[in-house]
């Protein structure tokens, strides 16, 4: 399938491709567009049949697996290997599978207003029958008033007015095709196997995919983040913009949260360590300490690339070669604390003195030394 897509942003800037609902085009993103393109390439891309996306023929495969390998083409098409996705509703589903089944194409995931799975099955075929006898304008209102609160609609009737007729305008039968998609689906089983950093919202008012699917879905990936808007239905980008934005920025933006940064930060460093650093900040140095625990910690130490064991691993040869005194003792707890033994680390540092030099390397022993002794890891005996 030909897909429509469109690119605004810095050429430059790291990708973040979003991914619309059931019958939405790229427009439901605009309203929370503007901060994102500041930092972002932002990619939308529409479903097959969906706002500019070619129409999909009778007949033609449509299970979950087959959107999603439609937006691979559009990232094979554009040159990109790993991106941040964000997807609401089918989107969201999407940016499930695709965690799943090609993890090595996700950086960082954001699912919106969506369910890993949404019976009953009886509901989407019925609603695909009617699309197809009856277009998609036979649904436009039922739907689009679940897409808001009624209390928006009141307020803002040409909005109302406009989402109708962004659903009236899809091609009928690639709806009738999605909707099939979503009956066959259920991803409840795969959760776990998401490693991509999850960030999971969900709208008190949704009726379409209701919080408790939100729930499930936080509970199945391992590590993720639920924010739960007041004041929104099941379109929170278009009623809540503004927090949307801000929880997208971020999640993206690095991955750079201070929740993340302190509970890997004292996961490898101890508790008492990472007290006594908040304990010593000054006006001064606070923001250094925010860069620090945000973007070290938040960012590089929660990717899914490499363990923490492998980072810790890493961290120490880098240390030793820098001559990174003040660091290495640190590291080396930390490094127990993430499952390198005490002769793992006599190893890498034996391996690293080849290339970081003698001196260094037998100084960075020493130090090791006595950093094992105070946790009985290590003793010269």
């Amino acid at each position: 399938m030909t897909l429509s897509w469109r690119a605004d942003g810095p050429a430059n800037a790291p990708a973040l491709v979003l991914l619309n609902a059931l019958g939405g085009t790229t427009e439901m993103w605009t309203p929370c567009l503007a901060p994102l393109v500041e930092q972002f390439k932002v990619i939308r891309i529409d479903a097959r049949g969906h706002g500019d996306s070619a129409p999909s023929p009778a007949g033609t495969p449509c299970a979950l697996a087959d959107l999603a390998s439609d937006v691979l083409d559009v990232l094979d098409e554009l040159g990109l290997d790993r991106v941040n996705l964000a997807g609401l509703s089918l989107g969201g589903m999407l940016g499930m599978w695709l965690a799943i089944h090609r993890p090595e194409r996700v950086g960082r995931l954001a699912l919106l207003c969506t369910s890993g799975y949404l019976p009953p099955a009886s509901g989407w075929t019925d609603r695909a029958a009617t699309v197809r006898s009856q277009g998609t304008s036979a649904i436009a209102e039922a739907v689009t008033a679940r897409w808001i609160t009624a209390e928006l609609a009141a307020r803002d009737p040409e909005l109302a007015f406009s989402l109708r007729a962004m659903l009236a305008g899809v091609d009928a039968e690639s709806y009738a095709q999605c909707c099939g998609a979503i009956a066959e689906m259920d991803q409840r089983r795969d959760l776990g196997r998401i490693a991509a950093p999850t960030l999971v919202i969900a709208a008190v008012s949704d009726a379409a995919t209701p919080p408790e699917h939100a729930r499930l879905i936080a509970e199945g990936v391992t590590g993720s983040r639920l924010e739960i808007l007041e004041a929104a239905s099941h379109l929170a980008t278009v009623e809540q913009p503004g927090r949307i934005a801000a929880l997208l920025l971020g999640h993206f933006r690095g991955g750079a949260s201070l929740a993340a940064g302190f509970a890997s930060r004292r996961a490898v460093l101890g508790d008492a360590h990472v007290d006594a650093a908040i304990a010593a900040t000054t006006e001064l140095t606070a923001p250094f300490q925010d860069f620090v625990t945000r973007y070290a910690w938040g960012d590089v130490w929660t990717r899914p690339g490499l363990s923490r064991r492998d980072r810790s691993m890493v961290t120490l040869a880098a240390l030793v070669t820098l001559g990174a005194e003040h660091e290495l003792a640190i590291h080396v707890r930390g490094a127990l604390r993430n499952g390198v033994s005490a002769d793992e680390i006599g190893e890498i540092l034996l391996h690293t003195a080849v290339y970081a030099g003698l001196p260094r390397a037998n100084r960075a022993m020493a130090l090791a030394r006595d950093a094992l002794a105070e946790t009985r890891g290590w003793t010269d005996s």
